[in-house]
């Protein structure tokens, strides 16, 4: 794998995805973001592929991996949602006109990125998290690999990020702004 062996990489990836994905689920009880923390963990293999140090063994490894992530989400669910239930105390007391004009601006920003992308990491971005459609749903329907969905998701959410940097703190308030 170190030396971009795909062939390798998918071995792995479908011997162990199976059961990484049962053991995150034990974490976090959502079948959807389950399959995303594996996923993401072997994204970032796959990405520092060139890097990586394995002491014990690849099966060690990889579930090691999958426990820090799905804790490392549900310490960012906590502090989302401590997050969101203070916004919400305190926005009560606010102007809905200011949190009206606050989620139309997100809006147009988060518009604008996706315009941004590429046509094909745009296109995978927007069915997988406006469709909700799982990787291998996406790489059926475009006839493409599931690696290939992988690696434009991770573009995708690299570059969404960069663009949203400054707009990080209000997207913790998006469902709250859209009940309004």
């Amino acid at each position: 794998m170190r030396q971009g062996n795909e062939a390798a990489f998918e071995r792995v990836f479908k011997l162990y995805f199976k059961n990484l994905h049962a053991y995150a689920y034990t974490f976090i009880k959502e079948d959807i973001i389950a399959e995303e923390i594996v996923q993401n963990v072997f994204f970032r293999i796959w990405e520092k592929r060139d890097q990586l140090q394995i002491d014990d063994s690849l099966k060690a490894y990889l579930y090691r991996s999958v426990h820090n992530e799905s804790l490392n989400h549900i310490k960012h669910q906590k502090v989302k949602s401590s997050f969101q239930e203070h916004y919400s105390n305190h926005a009560e007391a606010s102007n809905d006109a200011s949190a009206t004009m606050i989620a139309s601006e997100l809006e147009i920003q988060i518009q604008k990125a996706i315009n941004e992308l590429p046509q094909q990491c745009r296109i995978i971005f927007q069915l997988s998290r406006f469709e909700q459609l799982k990787y291998q749903q996406i790489a059926d329907q475009l006839n493409i690999s599931v690696k290939t969905v992988e690696n434009q998701m991770g573009k995708a959410l690299k570059v969404m990020r960069l663009k949203l940097v400054e707009f990080l703190p209000f997207l913790l308030f998006i469902p709250y702004l859209i009940q309004k």
